[in-house]
């Protein structure tokens, strides 16, 4: 059974910073693309950003130079720094994983096929 548990969520001021963590069990992680979407209330979920099995990274475009994705193959596990947090990055966010024959660090929300339940960031001004 494929597990992906995101931790690390909550609340926080303007210009904080945060790292999520997910563990993900039950597959072979060093072999999927990993990804971090989020979604607001109210709005559609977003892409965030995504990690190839070799370390290529995609970054939504709002987001790079402020969030950084990284995966730890010994762990099982990937990991999202935000910095310098803004009140619209208010969302829940959650991990995602790639069927294992694919390669490329998709934006794509419907090239994900294991999903975890998410974790809440909130960022008060």
């Amino acid at each position: 059974q494929v597990q992906l548990v995101e931790s690390g969520g909550g609340l926080v001021q303007v210009g904080d910073s945060l790292r999520l963590s997910c563990a993900v069990s039950g597959l072979t992680f060093s072999r999927h693309v990993m990804g971090w979407f989020r979604q607001a209330l109210g709005k559609e979920r977003e892409f965030v950003a995504a990690i190839s099995r070799t370390a290529t990274t995609n970054y939504a475009d709002s987001m790079e130079g402020r969030f950084i994705i990284s995966r730890d193959n010994a762990k099982n596990t990937v990991y999202l720094q935000m910095n310098n947090l803004k009140p619209d990055d208010t969302a829940v966010y959650y991990c995602a994983g790639r069927f294992v024959y694919y390669i490329d660090p998709s934006s794509r929300r419907n090239d994900y096929g294991y999903w975890g339940q998410g974790t809440q960031v909130t960022v008060s001004s």
